[in-house]
């Protein structure tokens, strides 16, 4: 049965945050709010976590997961990125875009894009998330909360936790966007409009 913390969406409390974050590095699977809608999340090395969320979402192997960073130093540390992508994708974060970059090695083999050896990655505009991501000390991994069969994205904490109620370990109630991020492909240096969401796809056309 999964835990339910409702948290302040400007003033998040540290309590709170701290239980989460224990649970997360317990190999807890999290649903969370963020800037573009709610997501699923767990640990980097939690291969439980991330099989929960293939098996949640009806992932294959081409799925791009995200890691949710709380910075660009962060961010660095996966992927590689050149000059030019850069200051692209400094001028358009914090914000609701998720990028895939070629990963480094510090990126756990399944979550690469099994022919590309790529991986999403974001810096959300987002209070919780950045708490979160803030008081974890490393990347969340993560995947939009959008179940098989269903055309949009879940927004509601109450709803997902009547719905994955004994899929996942904790449910933050919180506010969230209503749609997914936009995704532009940097793999090749020259950005791919990927998918149009919330975020404005006008700098990288």
């Amino acid at each position: 049965m999964a835990r339910y913390f409702d948290i302040h969406p400007e003033n998040p409390q540290r309590r709170s945050i701290g239980q989460v974050v224990d649970l997360l590095r317990g190999d807890g699977l999290i649903a969370y709010p963020t800037d573009s809608c709610y997501a699923l999340g767990c640990q980097l090395g939690n291969r439980d976590g991330i099989d929960r969320i293939r098996t949640i979402r009806h992932l294959d192997d081409r799925h791009h997961f995200t890691l949710v960073c709380e910075n660009f130093a962060q961010l660095g540390q996966f992927v590689h990125i050149s000059n030019a992508v850069f200051r692209s994708i400094k001028a358009a974060t914090p914000g609701s875009y998720t990028f895939i970059l070629p990963a480094t090695k510090e990126v756990p083999r399944r979550l690469l894009h099994a022919k590309k050896k790529t991986v999403g990655v974001r810096i959300p505009d987002h209070v919780v998330t950045q708490a979160l991501v803030a008081e974890l000390g490393e990347p969340l991994v993560s995947s939009t909360l959008l179940l098989p069969g269903h055309e949009e994205p879940m927004t509601q904490g109450w709803e997902i936790k009547e719905e994955l109620d004994n899929q996942i370990d904790a449910v933050i109630e919180g506010e969230a966007g209503v749609e997914p991020t936009t995704v532009i492909d940097f793999s090749d240096d020259v950005p791919e409009i990927v998918r149009v969401g919330s975020g404005d796809p006008t700098p990288f056309e």
